[in-house]
């Protein structure tokens, strides 16, 4: 006798077997840019985000949306087309692809895309600069990254004026 829900096991043979789930399939891995630490993560302000204050980190920043502040990473700036800062810039790279207002120091390269605007003065060891792009402002370029750390925004060259009294 079977009890409620069970079943005899002279059902169990008449039943067909019942074939396994296929195996589920792998989440595809997203590679880490060439160069890039594997554990270096990125983050992403949208479109919609705006945010004053100061970001500070070893990761690679996206923004698409608004910051007013300062921008301290050892990572990748990307600046999304559409986006509007107020900043003073510190980064490895430096991808300028919408509105930037201020100094920008990169350890390695700018790129300043078709759509990016920067006012303000830019040192880099290697610069990128797309037809169409607009920019006004002191540009050095051509420096290697441990010179570069020497000129952070620019406060290497106001105090060398300022030692010959100019």
């Amino acid at each position: 006798m079977a009890v409620w829900n069970q079943s005899t096991p002279e059902e169990n043979k008449e039943k067909s077997p019942v074939s396994p789930a296929p195996p589920a399939q792998p989440t595809p891995i997203l590679t880490p840019k060439e160069g890039a630490p594997k554990n270096r993560g990125e983050s992403i302000f949208g479109a919609g985000v705006t945010i004053e204050g100061k970001i500070e980190g070893d990761a690679d920043v996206r923004i698409a949306g608004k910051f007013k502040g300062e921008i301290q990473v050892k990572g990748d700036l990307n600046i999304e087309k559409g986006a509007h800062l107020t900043a003073k810039i510190t980064a490895a790279n430096v991808t300028i692809g919408g509105e930037l207002e201020g100094n920008v120091v990169a350890s390695a390269q700018v790129k300043l895309l078709e759509s990016g605007q920067l006012l303000g003065d830019l040192k880099a060891n290697s610069l990128i600069v797309a037809a169409g792009s607009r920019m006004r402002g002191h540009v050095e370029f051509g420096w290697n990254p441990s010179d570069v750390a020497k000129f952070v925004n620019g406060q290497a060259r106001e105090n060398e004026r300022n030692r010959s009294g100019g």
